[in-house]
């Protein structure tokens, strides 16, 4: 699970850990998180290991894989969290800040997928989740073209490599949060709750559940959706 230390990624490696799942627990500069989230799984009975790592890196997707297959096994489930923002109107997004969240968000996803689909494509099992989000199809956010941007590429590289997949008994599926109660949202939220039918943000555990039946033997036959995790908010 990338990006993992918090958030979002630390409820969904958690709730793998629940599922029996050994969970690799990356993280780019927090180590203090990913040893505490490490710790949590660990003393509920379940494997990890923390792993440092920079997704946006050209390695790191091969640094990554080759440490975890080395401690946990193959690797049969990969998350892709980790996600950056560099908000501005777009006048105002220079080159830097275009690049940073299209490396980030998208091309790293893309180079640890494609890591990851050869051993799954080989074992005839493998579970992929892209985690996008709702502005990057369903409804624009003022000032994230950026960002949108590399969640619409996420989704649509979601619905297309599902596709050559699925014969092989490997699913590739994305959730789309809507407001979430993480440290990434906590300057976007006073605006948007007003939206949300549900009259409540969402949780870091709402989004892991979804994560969690998509990865199940129980969602086999689904893949190359995007699961909006939103409170009724694009509804």
């Amino acid at each position: 699970v990338t990006g993992s230390s918090r958030g979002i990624g630390a409820a969904i490696a958690k709730a793998l850990a629940r599922e029996g799942w050994p969970v690799g627990v990356n993280y780019r500069s927090d180590a203090e998180g990913a040893e505490a989230v490490v710790k949590e799984i660990t003393d509920a009975g379940g494997r990890a290991v923390a792993v440092q790592a920079d997704i946006s890196d050209l390695d790191a997707a091969d640094t990554l894989f080759k440490r975890l297959e080395e401690e946990l096994g193959p690797v049969l489930v990969l998350v892709n969290n980790a996600g950056v923002r560099a908000d501005g109107l777009s006048p105002q997004i220079d080159d830097e800040d275009w690049a940073k969240v299209i490396d980030t968000n998208l091309s790293a996803a893309f180079r640890l997928t494609r890591r990851a689909l050869r051993p799954m494509i080989r074992g005839r099992f493998g579970r992929v989740v892209n985690i996008a989000s709702i502005v990057g199809a369903e409804r624009a956010n003022p000032g994230q073209a950026n960002y949108a941007a590399s969640k619409a590429g996420l989704v649509a590289m979601t619905k297309t490599v599902a596709a050559e997949v699925a014969r092989r008994g490997v699913t590739v599926n994305a959730v789309a949060p809507g407001l979430i109660e993480t440290d990434m949202t906590e300057d976007i939220g006073d605006g948007l709750l007003q939206h949300v039918p549900a009259r409540r943000a969402g949780t870091p555990d709402d989004v892991a559940a979804c994560v969690r039946f998509l990865v199940s033997q129980d969602a086999g036959y689904v893949t190359g959706v995007c699961l909006t995790v939103d409170g009724g908010l694009t509804a």
